[in-house]
This record gives structure tokens, C-alpha cells and sequence, in this order.
């Protein structure tokens, strides 16, 4: 069978440039004093060393991610994403909406007068030169696992002189993730699954060095995805190829997407049907094709991730309902 090759648009590779890049490992722990007033200085995922006069008190930050974990720490910003769909925290609803990581909109940034905007690595190095012009400083990071998600936490939580919650919220998600793995275990075989990250008309498949490919491991499943090449800009997708998807035969097919999930899913459904090689997939037979929430698995859901690893591990094993 001649491999059917599902189409990449501009519009995704856009969307996956802010939330989908990789990191580099070993970034230095923070170090802050306790006091508000007293220096602060921590390093980046940019391997950056930020120095701040003081702890920051007011915080813009670029992604949904960055602002839940602000306020699991304690904190609070006054700079949120803008997003039809409300802050990730009730209590930042209030927070003035200023563009995103692919576009920021420094004239609303600068009104708020921040002492600090926290960016992703690499996607907003660009805008960092604008964001000191304003007199702000600019901070680094990105999500593509969950151990990066748990980094994020302790250099947000050096960052606000919160450093024994980061621990509680770290020791918190690896108690979780261990309890997952203990529940996997009793499964004789592991559930095979493929995520697929798509706009309407566009769909990719997520590897496991992606953040859901990550969560879609720790919950207990396999990606069948796992063995193809990444795309050389975006290491962490890889072209979705029909062919393979019939040979791996997987049992569930998940959909993840920022924009209309229902749109989504009915484009992807289509292209199911115009292709009758789908019908003799596993999880097409049985309806076990599946819309992931976009505010856990479209984008970094912070110390949410938890809530992502139990969906996806319901999803996995229904019959488990063990809490």
C-alpha cells in the first residue's frame, strides 16, 4: 500500500513554535533570599542568568501554563494569555490579556509596568531586547515533559522565594506519577494509542519527546508513533502517515488542538472516511477516536498535569477505577 501522507499547514507549525521546542537539560536550580526586598537570581531554560533587585510582584506571563503554576506557588500575575476561553486560575481572570508567545503585544505589556515577563525558550529570545527596553526583565522556559513542567516549577518558585511549595508541588507530581505507574502495571499488555495534533485540514503525530507523547507514557499507554523520524523545525511531531497508523493498528486515536475541537475532530473523521484503509483500525471500529481537552493537552497545563495524567489513564483503562 502506497503510504497516504495527511498535510502540514503554516498555521500549526506557528502554533507548535510556542509550546513545543526543546530545552536544554541540567538548568541551574534558582536561588532567591526570603525577602521581598531582597536580590533575586536564577537561571533560566535558556541557560540566562536573570538577576532581580527584588522579588517581583508583578508578573506577565505569555502562556497558561507559566500563570497557573504563578498562582500554585502563591503568587499572582497581572498579565495573562489572551484566550476566548478564560484565565486557567479564576483569580487571574482579572489580569489584562496581552497577546501570546507567537505575538506580544509589548504597548499593553508596557502599561502594566512589570518587573518581570516570563516567555518560552526559544520562541520569545527575540523579544527580549523590547521587553528590557520597557524595564522589565524577560524569563525563559518551556514545557515538553513533564519532568520540564516540574523544572518550571522550582525556577518559578525560586523566582518568588517560594522554594519549600516548588518541593510540595514536585513531591506532590512524582508521588502521582509513581501511583500511575504502580495501577499500569497490573495490565498485561500496554494500550496502543496515537496522538494526533491537528487544525482543520492538518494533523501530525505527537512523539513521545512531546509533552502529551510524555503524559501519554507516564499514563500507561504506547505511542505508535514512537519509531518515526520528528519533523526537522518541530523534533517533537512527525508526519502522519495512513499506512502506518494501519499496520500499528492502535486501539485509541486521541485528537489534540488549540483551535474548534469539534471542527477538528469532524475534519479528521472525514479524512477517515474519504480513506477506507481507516475502517480496519482497531479504535475506528470500536469509536475509540477521542477529543483531548485543549486547556491539558492543546498547551501546558502547569501542575494541572495531573488532572491530563488521570484522563489519559481513564481513557487507557476504563475498567480502572481504582482513585
Amino acid at each position: 500500500m502506497k503510504a497516504r501522507y495527511l498535510g502540514l499547514s503554516a498555521l500549526l507549525i506557528c502554533a507548535l513554535a510556542g509550546c513545543s521546542q526543546p530545552v536544554p537539560s541540567g538548568t541551574a536550580p534558582a536561588t532567591a533570599a526570603a525577602a521581598t526586598g531582597s536580590p533575586v537570581s536564577i537561571t533560566d531554560f535558556a541557560n540566562r542568568t536573570v538577576q532581580l533587585q527584588q522579588t517581583p510582584q508583578r508578573i506577565v506571563a505569555l502562556s497558561n501554563g507559566e500563570v497557573d503554576i504563578v498562582y500554585a506557588l502563591g503568587g499572582s500575575v497581572v498579565g495573562r494569555p489572551t484566550s476566548s476561553h478564560g484565565a486557567p486560575v479564576k483569580e487571574a481572570e482579572q489580569a489584562q490579556m496581552i497577546g501570546s508567545t507567537h505575538e506580544l503585544d509589548l504597548e499593553k505589556v508596557a502599561l502594566l509596568q512589570p518587573d518581570v515577563v516570563l516567555g518560552n525558550d526559544p520562541m520569545n529570545e527575540k523579544d527580549i531586547p523590547a521587553v528590557e527596553s520597557i524595564g522589565a526583565q524577560m524569563v525563559l522556559s518551556s514545557a515538553n515533559s513533564v519532568a520540564d513542567i516540574q523544572r518550571q516549577i522550582t525556577l518559578l518558585g525560586g523566582m518568588l522565594a517560594k522554594e519549600e511549595r516548588a518541593q510540595q508541588l514536585n513531591d506532590q507530581l512524582t508521588q502521582h506519577i509513581a501511583a500511575l505507574a504502580e495501577r499500569s502495571q497490573t495490565a498485561h499488555t500496554k494500550p496502543k494509542a496515537l496522538l494526533v495534533y491537528g487544525a482543520p485540514g492538518t494533523y501530525m503525530a505527537a512523539l513521545p519527546n512531546s509533552l502529551s507523547g510524555n503524559i501519554l507514557e507516564l499514563a500507561g499507554g504506547s505511542n505508535i508513533a514512537a519509531d518515526l523520524p520528528g519533523l526537522q523545525s518541530f523534533p517533537q511531531y512527525a508526519q502522519l502517515s495512513t499506512e502506518r497508523v494501519v499496520e500499528a493498528d492502535p486501539d485509541y486515536v486521541f485528537i489534540m488542538t488549540h483551535g474548534n475541537s469539534e471542527e477538528v475532530k469532524a475534519g479528521f473523521l472525514k479524512e477517515m472516511q474519504d480513506n477506507p484503509a481507516w475502517s480496519s483500525v482497531k479504535a475506528v471500529k470500536q469509536n475509540h477516536v477521542e477529543i483531548l481537552p485543549s486547556d491539558l493537552f492543546g498547551t501546558n497545563p502547569g501542575t494541572r498535569v495531573t488532572e491530563a495524567l488521570d484522563q489519559m489513564h481513564q481513557l487507557l483503562y476504563p475498567s480502572d477505577t481504582d482513585e
